[in-house]
This record gives C-alpha cells, sequence and structure tokens, in this order.
C-alpha cells in the first residue's frame, strides 16, 4: 500500500487554467521523495490537494482520485486528514502562532489530544534534533530558525506521512544536511518523507525516488546524476572585476542585543565599498539579517557606529525616511512583508519613475505576464520576484537583498543572478546580499564577509564563499 497516490489528477483555481492535468503520482512508506521542478508549476498546490487544505480552504476545481494511507480523501475533512498527514508550508511566518518555541510546538500536540507527559517528551525530542531552545522567542528567530521551528513542530506530531515545502529555502548548509539526515533516519522507521525543494546538491543524497512537475503534469526522473547536473552547473559571474576602494558604509565596533537579553551582534567592524558587490556569510542566527538591517537602518545599533558615504544631509538624521529609502532598497526575506498592492501591475509601478519603466523591469524579472494577478495569489518564488523587481524599479543606489533566490528553480536562479548583475553594471549601484545558495553566492560577489558568533570571523572576496561552502 502506497502512502500517497494519485491517479489521473486534474485541478484548476479558476476552471480555466489547468495546474495539473492526468496526473499520477505515488509516495511510498519507509522512502524520502522528491518532488523537484520549475516555480509556479504546481507543486504546492499538489501538496494542498494530498494534505486537504485542497478543496477544504483553497477552492477550484478538482477530478480524479488521491489516497492517502491507502484511502480516499474525498470529502474527508481536514481535521481527519492532519492526522494521517503533517505539512511544512514554504513560508514559515504563516505556520508560527505562539510566542515561545516550547508553546509553537506543543501547540499541534494539543489539538491532536496528546497526554501532556507526551507533549513534554515531543517538545525535548524534537528541540534536541532540531537544535532548538524551548525558551526562545519566536519573533526573535532568524528566517533558518523558524524554519528549524515549523518543521519541529510538525515532527513532534508524529503523523507517518510528513510533506515539506522548500524546507531548506532559508538554512545554512550544516542546518539542511542536519534536517535531511534527520528525515532519512524517519523514513528508515517507516516514514513517508516527500520534499519539495530546488537545492537538488543538498537533498539527492538523501532520497530514494526523484519527481519531477512540470507542463502540467508529474514524470519520475530515472537518470538522478544527469538531472542533478543539469540542476547544480554554476553560474558564472558577467560582472568584470570589482577595482573601487571609496567607502559607502563604515561600521565600528557595532553591537546590537535584544532587551539586553540576547546579544545577537557583539563587535562589527567592516567597509562596504561604494559600487561593490558584498555577501554576507554564515550559519542561521548568526545576526546577517540583523547587520543588514542595521546598515540599512531598519535597526539601531545598541553599541558603536555605522557610517554612511551616500549623502551628508543624512548624517544629521541617523534614522531612515523616506528620501533615504529612495536611495535605499531593502529586500526582505519574506516577500509577504512587502508586498501590499493589489495587483502586481500597482506593486511594481508604486516607486517607479514611470509605468513604462515599470513594465520593462517586469519584463527584465520574467513576470510581466502576471500583470494583473494579486501579488499573494502567487507563488513563493513567483512573489520572491516580484518584491525584488519592485524595490529594483525605485531605481535605489543601493540594495539590501536578504535571500534573493529562495524559491526559484534552476533556470529562474540563472536568469534572477543575470538580472541583478545587469541593474548593477547598468546603475553602478552597491549590492549587499544574504544567501545560502552556493550556486549564486560566488556570482554576486566583489567582498564576502563571515559572521560567526556576532563578529567578523574572515574577510576575502570569491575565494572566502568558495572556501565557506566547501568546507
Amino acid at each position: 500500500m502506497s502512502a500517497i497516490e494519485l491517479k489521473n489528477v486534474n485541478f484548476s483555481y479558476d476552471g480555466k487554467t489547468k495546474i495539473l492535468e492526468n496526473t499520477d503520482f505515488t509516495a511510498e512508506y519507509g522512502e524520502v521523495t522528491l518532488l523537484s521542478g520549475h516555480s509556479g508549476e504546481g507543486k504546492s498546490t499538489l501538496m494542498y490537494i494530498v494534505s486537504g487544505i485542497i478543496p477544504n480552504v483553497n477552492y477550484g476545481e478538482l477530478s480524479g482520485e488521491v489516497l492517502v494511507g491507502g484511502e480516499s480523501i474525498k470529502g474527508k475533512k481536514m481535521g481527519d486528514i492532519c492526522r494521517k498527514v503533517g505539512v511544512v508550508l514554504q513560508n514559515a511566518d504563516e505556520q508560527i502562532i505562539q510566542k515561545i518555541v516550547e508553546d509553537e510546538i506543543a501547540f499541534g500536540c494539543e489539538n491532536l489530544a496528546f497526554p501532556p507527559e507526551k507533549i513534554q517528551k515531543q517538545i525535548g525530542i524534537v528541540c534536541n534534533l532540531m537544535k532548538l531552545d524551548t525558551k526562545w522567542k519566536c519573533r526573535t528567530l532568524s528566517g533558518g530558525q523558524k524554519q528549524r521551528l515549523i518543521t519541529a513542530s510538525t515532527l513532534a506530531m508524529g503523523q507517518k506521512i510528513i510533506i515539506l515545502d522548500e524546507p531548506l529555502a532559508n538554512l545554512d548548509k550544516d542546518g539542511a544536511a542536519m534536517l535531511m539526515g534527520t528525515l532519512r533516519s524517519l523514513a528508515k522507521a517507516g516514514y513517508c518523507i516527500v520534499v519539495i525543494e530546488h537545492r537538488l546538491d543538498m537533498v539527492l543524497p538523501f532520497v530514494d525516488t526523484v519527481w519531477h512537475i512540470g507542463n502540467q503534469t508529474v514524470r519520475k526522473v530515472k537518470n538522478r546524476q544527469e538531472y542533478l547536473v543539469q540542476q547544480t552547473a554554476k553560474i558564472e559571474d558577467s560582472c568584470p572585476a570589482f577595482t573601487g576602494s571609496e567607502p559607502l558604509f563604515a561600521l565600528d565596533k557595532v553591537a546590537f542585543s535584544v532587551k539586553k537579553e540576547r546579544k545577537i551582534l557583539k563587535d562589527i567592524s567592516l567597509e562596504i565599498p561604494k559600487g561593490s558587490r558584498t555577501v554576507l556569510l554564515g550559519e542561521n542566527g548568526c545576526g546577517k539579517t540583523t547587520l543588514m538591517r542595521l546598515i540599512a537602518r531598519l535597526y539601531k545599533p545598541t553599541g558603536g557606529s555605522v557610517t554612511q558615504y551616500i549623502d551628508e544631509a543624512f548624517k544629521q538624521k541617523p534614522k531612515g525616511n523616506k528620501a533615504w529609502y529612495k536611495k535605499v532598497g531593502v529586500v526582505y526575506q519574506n516577500p509577504d512583508y512587502q508586498l501590499f498592492m493589489p495587483t502586481v501591475r500597482q506593486e511594481i509601478s508604486f516607486g517607479a519613475k514611470s509605468e513604462e519603466y515599470a513594465a520593462e523591469i517586469a519584463e527584465l524579472f520574467g513576470v510581466k505576464h502576471l500583470w494583473e494577478r494579486h501579488p499573494q495569489s502567487l507563488s513563493e518564488g513567483q512573489k520572491r520576484r516580484v518584491s525584488i523587481a519592485a524595490v529594483a524599479a525605485c531605481e535605489p543606489e543601493v540594495l539590501f537583498l536578504d535571500e534573493p533566490t529562495v524559491g526559484q528553480d534552476y533556470d529562474g536562479l540563472c536568469q534572477m543572478v543575470e538580472i541583478l548583475n545587469q541593474l548593477h553594471m547598468r546603475s553602478g549601484n552597491t549590492m549587499v546580499t544574504i544567501t545560502h545558495d552556493v550556486r549564486c553566492a560566488e556570482a554576486l560577489c566583489d567582498k564576502a564577509y563571515l559572521i560567526v558568533d556576532g563578529i567578523v570571523a574572515k574577510r576575502g572576496g570569491k575565494e572566502l564563499v568558495r572556501e565557506y561552502f566547501l568546507r
């Protein structure tokens, strides 16, 4: 008996455009199954169907047979399905509802009526597995720590079928290997694990079966090595070697703490040259996002100083204001935080000098065909493209990018890197990027800093990126 079986499944959100057509798919107990493919092709949709989110929450036209644990889920409530199927969503913030880690993990167990002693036992097990502190505050966690938390919350509920949508998106190399090793162990213990993921170099060593989704259907991949080579080739840097040295930002002994109880940054001294592409490296929770937000004036340091050389006028105003953010563009790790207009057209046009230029940028980022769609209706990969396009359309002198390639398939990843480098060469902007993706880090780098335990542990260029990811 298969854990999951789809037979001749068809689905459309609007009754016109088919997302899945005549689709067959299986996933077995005792195996890790990988589902990969292009962004927006239906990977998350397939997950929503198996977990009962479609049609119980998200509506559309669904036909065909969906079996979970050998039983049809047609007409079943989500509450019944979720006792068999655990789901880790792509967007961690959509799944976290409690204030502290312990309560977040307990919440799902309580809904399944676990006795208190079992809940405490499960919390201890999964926190140890995912390297989480039960007393950490959820809102202060890094993107990678949040990803580990929602995975821990799902594992604690003990369903034998677990589907994870882009679980490695915000994880560093060690965190990704740790999670995949844990999932591999669960599969050996009889679980069915389905992983939807683009970072094939990180997942293929741990999986048993590979499926590729595209053109409204799913096919099993026979030659895994060939598939890996196609999806993980090195991305070339199209920008000329950087030779500048004039600083745009200078940080001197910068520190940052949360209510004096948790030191995130201790002693950061570095320079970001004008017109350069700087990459910030480091493990989840080391303070990369905090550092970026300090430089962008979204946070104020609790120690040390951040000096900018963009404009003398800003030196008298240490906080960011409207004029500042016309020159400084920030792309958040979670695109939902900055997509607020009713259509993609309005989103990208909002800060652009003209609607014509907004259309040009949308074409460049490959989202023009989504022009009249609501941004929140898009896939995570499409949301990421729209959020970057909207900031790029403002033509900022400085572009801060926190995990810009999340949710991108390999072709999309290559295009994103090339677009960012094109805009950089065209405008001469200064780019600061945080990424855990080895395939693009080197191609977006002139200068690199490795952050460890709240300090700059190493500094260098492309060679530091190679050293960090190949360690």
